[in-house]
C-alpha cells in the first residue's frame, strides 16, 4: 500500500504545478483518499500495474508529409498496455495539449464503473496542463483491444494504442503458446491537421475520403520479423476513421483464434475483413522461408481503393519482397459469408476455468426488442447524422454526473425511441432507458449504401444474425442461437440488418456509437442508461474520489478532490 500511495503522490501533479509545501500536503491527502478507495474497491490479491502517460503534440510524417500528431510519451502510436485477467490498471494521464482531452478504452468493460469510461457522457475532460488518474480493472476479461482519444476529433491525429489482456496462469488457452505476439494497428489516415478536419465538420461540411492507410503508424515499411518454422500471433485492430479494411499476407494463411475477448472456431483464411473499431487475433506459421512477403491492407467497398504494404521478414531471407501484391476478394457477398463463419469456440475456456458455452444465451427469454436505424440529413443547413431520427448533441454536463448528483435538465431518459421514426432528424441528447438485468435484442438496420460499424462500451454481445434486406420478426428463424460470437463491435452491411442479443448486467451510462468517426462526431451515437434502484457496490461502484467535475456538476460535491489536488 505504501508503494501505491507513493506512486500517486509522485505522479498526481500538473506538469506546471510549483512544488510548494501546501501543494505537497494536498497531494498527500489526495493520494491517500484515492489509494484507500481503490484498495477497497478491488480485490487485494489482484495485481496493480502503474502507467504514467504524457499526452503532447509532436511532428509526425506517417505519409511523407509533416503534420501535427498527438503523441503519448512521445510515441505514435502510443505505448501498448499489456495486462493479465483481473489486473488493476492505474494510468495517470497528463494533458499537455492546448485543449481538453479524454482517453477511452475500446473493449475494456469497466464493470460497474462507467465513471472511468473516458467518453464525454460519463467523464469530464482533462483540462490543458492538468492530469487525471484512471483506475480500471480488466475483470474477467481476456483478448485484444485498443485505446483512443474520444474528444475533439483527436483520433485523426493519433493518441491510440493497443491493449492485450492475457489469460491467468493455469487457465487453458486453445492453442500452443506462439513464438511471439505482435500488435498490428491498421487504419485510414488524413494528411490534414485534425483541427482543420474538425472545423470542416463544425461548419456543416463532410469529410473527403482519407488519403491513405497506416500499419502501426507507417504508410510503408512496417515490418514483422519471424523465424522459419515458428507460429506467431498477430492482434489486428482497425483504429481508423472511415473505412473497413482487408488484411492479408502474401503466400500465407491466417488461423483465427480470438475476437475481442472471445476464443473462436479456428477457421483458416487467406484474408480477413476488419471493420472499423474491430479487433482480431490470428496465428500465422512461418512455412515459406527464404524470402520476404507483402503484408497488405486495403480499403473495402470504396470507389477508390487505398492500399498500403508492409513486410513479413524471414530471418533467412535472401532478398526483398517481390511478385504481385495479392488482391482482396472483390464481392460484398464474400465478406458477408466470412462474417457468418466467425463463431465461438464452445470447448474453450475464457478468463475463468469453465467452458464459455455453458452460457446458453439462446434459451433466455428476450424482454425487449430495440431497433436502431442510421440516417443522414441536415439541421439548420449543416450536415448531421442520426439514429432513429435522433442526432446526438452533447450536454453541458456529463450524463453520468447529472445522474449521480441528481441535476435536472441535463438530459431526459427515453429521449430517443427504441423504434425507428419516419420523421426528419432532430437534435437531442439521446439517452435510451433500460433496466438492469434485462435480456434484450437490438437490431441495427442500415438503409444506406455504406458499411456501418457499431460499438457498445461496457458490454459484449452475441451476434445472432445478419442478412440483406429489412428485418422482420420472422427474421429470427435464421438466428444462430448456439455458438454466435460474443464481441463489442459489429458491422452492418449496406441495405442489411444485424441482430444482437445482450444481457444488461453492467449498471451505468454506456455509449453506443457508430465507429465511422465523422458520423459519431455529427450525432450518430446515443447513451444507454442501465438503471437499478440498488445502491449496493455489488451493482455499481461509487463515483471515484478523484473524479473531475465540470459543467453543472462543478462544485457539486465538496468532498471530492479535483485532479489538481484542491477542492472544486
Amino acid at each position: 500500500m505504501f508503494h501505491f500511495l507513493s506512486y500517486l503522490v509522485s505522479t498526481s501533479q500538473s506538469p506546471k504545478t510549483k512544488n510548494t509545501k501546501m501543494v505537497t500536503n494536498c497531494r498527500i491527502a489526495y493520494a491517500f483518499v484515492i489509494g484507500l478507495s481503490l484498495l477497497i474497491a478491488t480485490a487485494a490479491e489482484d495485481p496493480y500495474k502503474f502507467y504514467e502517460w504524457h499526452v503532447s503534440y509532436g511532428t509526425i510524417s506517417p505519409m511523407g508529409v509533416q503534420q501535427q500528431g498527438i503523441l503519448i510519451n512521445k510515441m505514435f502510436p502510443g505505448p501498448e498496455i499489456r495486462s493479465v485477467t483481473n489486473d488493476n490498471l492505474i494510468i495517470n494521464v497528463f494533458n499537455e495539449l492546448d485543449e481538453p482531452f479524454l482517453i477511452s478504452w475500446a473493449g475494456i468493460q469497466n464493470r460497474k464503473n462507467s465513471f472511468q469510461d473516458g467518453v464525454y457522457g460519463t467523464t469530464c475532460p482533462i483540462p490543458p496542463g492538468k492530469n487525471y488518474t484512471y483506475a480500471l480493472q480488466v475483470k474477467d476479461q481476456i483478448g485484444s483491444f485498443y485505446y483512443f482519444p474520444s474528444l475533439g476529433f483527436h483520433k485523426a491525429a493519433g493518441g491510440f494504442g493497443g491493449i492485450r489482456i492475457s489469460s491467468r496462469p493455469m487457465i487453458p488457452v486453445p492453442f500452443p503458446p506462439p513464438a511471439d505476439d505482435y500488435t498490428v494497428l491498421i487504419g485510414d489516415w488524413y494528411k490534414t491537421d485534425h483541427k482543420a478536419l474538425r472545423a470542416q465538420l463544425d461548419n456543416g461540411g463532410k469529410l473527403p475520403p482519407p488519403d491513405g492507410i497506416l500499419i502501426n503508424g507507417l504508410s510503408n515499411g512496417a515490418t514483422i520479423n519471424i523465424q522459419p518454422g515458428n507460429t506467431y500471433r498477430l492482434r489486428i485492430s482497425n483504429v481508423g476513421l472511415q473505412n473497413s479494411l482487408n488484411f492479408r499476407i502474401q503466400n500465407h494463411t491466417m488461423k483465427l483464434v480470438e475476437v475481442e475477448g472471445k476464443h473462436t472456431l479456428q477457421n483458416v483464411y487467406s484474408s480477413l475483413d476488419v471493420h472499423l473499431g474491430q479487433s482480431y487475433s490470428v496465428l500465422i506459421t512461418a512455412n515459406q522461408p527464404g524470402k520476404d512477403y507483402y503484408i497488405v491492407v486495403s480499403s473495402r467497398f470504396t470507389p477508390n481503393v487505398l492500399t498500403t504494404t508492409g513486410v513479413l521478414h524471414y530471418s533467412n531471407s535472401a532478398g526483398p519482397v517481390s511478385g504481385p501484391i495479392p488482391d482482396a476478394p472483390a464481392s460484398m457477398s464474400w465478406s458477408f459469408s466470412q462474417a457468418r463463419t466467425i463463431r465461438t469456440n464452445l470447448t474453450a475456456s475464457g478468463p475463468r476455468p469453465n467452458p464459455q458455452g455453458t452460457y446458453h444465451y439462446g434459451g433466455i427469454n428476450v424482454t425487449r426488442t430495440i431497433k436502431l436505424v442510421n440516417s443522414a440529413g441536415q439541421i439548420n443547413g449543416k450536415q448531421r447524422y442520426a439514429v432513429n431520427s435522433a442526432s446526438f448533441t452533447p450536454s453541458d454536463t456529463p450524463l453520468k454526473l447529472a445522474d449521480y448528483f441528481k441535476i435536472d435538465g441535463v438530459y431526459k431518459p427515453g429521449s430517443i425511441s427504441d423504434q425507428p421514426k419516419n420523421a426528419p432528424i432532430f437534435s437531442v441528447t439521446s439517452v435510451l432507458q433500460a433496466d438492469h438485468k434485462a435480456f434484450v435484442e437490438i437490431v441495427f438496420e442500415n438503409w444506406e449504401n455504406i458499411v456501418q460499424s457499431w460499438h457498445f462500451n461496457g458490454y459484449s454481445f452475441f451476434v445472432v444474425g445478419m442478412e440483406l434486406g429489412k428485418w422482420r420478426p420472422d427474421s429470427r428463424k435464421v438466428y444462430n442461437l448456439n455458438d454466435a460470437v460474443s464481441r463489442c463491435t459489429v458491422q452492418v452491411y449496406p441495405r442489411s440488418w444485424t441482430a444482437i442479443y445482450l444481457a444488461l448486467d453492467n449498471v451505468g451510462m454506456w455509449n453506443l456509437r457508430s465507429e465511422l468517426w465523422e458520423r459519431q462526431y455529427l450525432g450518430q451515437q446515443l447513451y444507454v442508461r442501465v438503471y437499478t434502484t440498488s445502491t449496493s457496490p455489488r451493482d455499481e461502484y461509487q463515483i471515484p474520489t478523484n473524479a473531475l467535475l465540470c459543467g453543472r456538476a462543478s462544485g457539486a460535491h465538496k468532498g471530492l478532490l479535483s485532479v489538481s489536488g484542491f477542492e472544486n
